[in-house]
Order: structure tokens, then C-alpha cells, then sequence
């Protein structure tokens, strides 16, 4: 019997790092896309209950929110648990949530900033993924994974060797994941792998824009996302450039791309100036 078509309207989709940036932006759109049931996860309780209070003037969507601390893998079980038990498990999953630390390796703390990017960009995707793809196997519906990497997944940077790590890995995995379900014959649930460059979130305050490739608009990016989710397409990668990239960097010698890298494409110096996300009190308007 073949299955029907991804209906959003059937949905649930949990979104991590939901209160702001990109994740909010993502929660905001599958409330218009008409998913009815939404589950928003982030660390930040005040952020969180902001988004609660300004969504649930809609009766329409229920929306369940998590405080959970995506750096602690039982913390990550515990809520998986809970949510089955109070709300049920979705069969859409963002793994949006990210960290970043701007500086050369030898400036990162050993457990404030390789460990935890490590644990939330990487480990804390797959830990999730894996306590929700049973239920997802185990259905009839259709489902989607979505996995926010980078463009540092395709391509080496200064002053963000642990970040490209995180994302190289995670893209590596995610992939793999892809094929691993196609291989089995789990054909309803599909991987799209995102590998974006910049956004204007705030979480790379003070990056230099590349070579033809200004820094990403948040709600244009969210719109590639949604689109790709659910065609189930593979891999995205944002901008055009990216793919550009990939391809010169695949056809020259290392010594050469470096100088491309550098003095072409300025790679290697879009980091120097790095600030990364001010932490305060949430904003009143719904971008960070």
C-alpha cells in the first residue's frame, strides 16, 4: 500500500533551540504552515515562556514547551520520556539548537567549550534523534529529520576549529543516517542536512560577510529549510556559493585553495572580528 504524503496539518514537530534566532523562527513557521501540535525545547526558561504566552493566543496550536539542557544526554532522555508521557512524540524533528565559540583552539576551555559544543552541536542530535526514531520506524506516518550543520562542515576556518568539528561530524553522521534508512527500507522517514554560511541571528554578531555571499536573512533561510523538510530533500546548502566552494576547493591543491580560501573567497578572515550573541533579558520583538 503506498503512504500518504507529508500532511502538516497531522503533524507534530519539535524544534530545539525553539526561543529564539532561527528556532523561533521555525516554530512561528509551522504555526502558519499549520502544524497543530508544536514542541519548542531550549535552555533559556524566560525566552521560552515569552514564546508560550505570545503563541497560545492561538487556539488553534497546542504548543508544549521543555526546558532542557541539551549539553546533559540524560536530561535529553528524561524530556523525551516526559513529552511521550504528557503530549506524544513528534513525528517532525529540527535539530536546530547550536553553539559557537570565536576564538583559536588553544583559547578553548577544555569543558566550558570543547566539551559542550561538542555535546550540544553533535551528541545531543544524535542522542535525541535516537530516542525518537523508533516510534518514528515503528508508524505509518510520514516523517522528516532536519539537521542544521554548517557551511564550516564543508570547509575549514580560524577561530572556529571545535565549531567546524561539531558540524563536520554532525553532517557526516547525518548523511550516513540518510542512507542507513533508505539501505533498510524505511522510505517514510527522510534526512535533509542543512549547510548554511552566516545568518544574521546574532549568534555570529561581528563575522565578515564572504566573497558574493552577504550574511544569510533568518527568515529566508527558514523558508529554504521549510521547503526542503518537506520535500525530504537530502542536503541543502546555503548560498550558492557554498557549492562553489566545494567544488574549487575539491579540484586544487591544498596549498593553492588556502590562498584562494584567504584572498578570493575571504574565508579566513571572516572570523577576526568576531563578537557572537550578547546574553540578556529576552527582547521584546521576535528576533534576537
Amino acid at each position: 500500500m503506498a503512504r500518504k504524503g507529508l500532511s502538516l496539518g497531522e503533524s507534530m514537530v519539535l524544534i530545539t533551540g525553539a526561543a529564539q534566532g532561527m528556532g523561533r523562527l521555525l516554530v512561528e513557521r509551522a504555526k502558519r504552515e499549520g502544524c497543530c501540535q508544536i514542541v519548542a525545547w531550549d535552555i533559556d526558561a524566560e525566552r521560552l515562556a515569552q514564546l508560550r504566552q505570545e503563541m497560545c493566543v492561538d487556539e488553534r496550536v497546542r504548543l508544549y514547551t521543555q526546558v532542557v539542557d541539551l549539553a546533559d544526554l540524560k536530561a535529553i532522555e528524561a524530556a523525551v520520556v516526559q513529552l511521550q508521557a504528557e503530549f506524544g512524540l513528534p513525528n517532525i524533528l529540527i535539530n536546530n539548537a547550536g553553539v559557537v565559540c570565536g576564538d583559536y583552539f588553544w583559547g578553548h576551555r577544555p569543558v566550558e567549550d570543547i566539551q559542550h559544543t561538542m555535546a550540544v552541536n553533535t551528541l545531543a542530535p544524535m542522542q535525541l534523534t535516537r530516542a525518537l526514531l523508533p516510534a518514528m520506524l515503528a508508524g505509518q506516518k510520514p516523517c522528516r529529520i532536519v539537521n542544521i550543520a554548517s557551511a564550516a562542515a564543508l570547509v575549514s576556518n580560524p577561530k572556529m576549529s571545535v565549531y567546524a568539528a561539531s558540524k563536520w561530524a554532525l553532517l557526516g553522521w547525518s548523511d550516513s543516517l540518510r542512507l542507513e534508512l533508505v539501505q533498510a527500507g524505511h522510505a517514510h522517514v527522510k534526512v535533509t542536512t542543512v549547510c548554511p554560511t552566516y545568518i544574521n541571528t546574532g549568534m555570529f554578531a561581528g563575522a565578515k560577510p564572504l566573497l558574493m555571499t552577504p550574511m544569510l536573512q533568518p527568515d529566508a533561510v527558514v523558508d529554504q529549510i521549510w521547503l526542503a523538510m518537506k520535500a525530504g530533500r537530502p542536503q541543502l546548502l546555503l548560498p550558492w556559493t557554498v557549492r562553489l566552494s566545494k567544488i574549487v576547493k575539491g579540484l586544487l591543491p591544498l596549498s593553492w585553495w588556502d590562498v584562494v580560501a584567504e584572498k578570493v573567497f575571504k574565508i579566513y578572515d571572516s572570523m577576526s572580528e568576531f563578537k557572537g550573541r550578547a546574553h540578556g533579558p529576552a527582547p521584546a520583538d521576535k528576533k534576537d
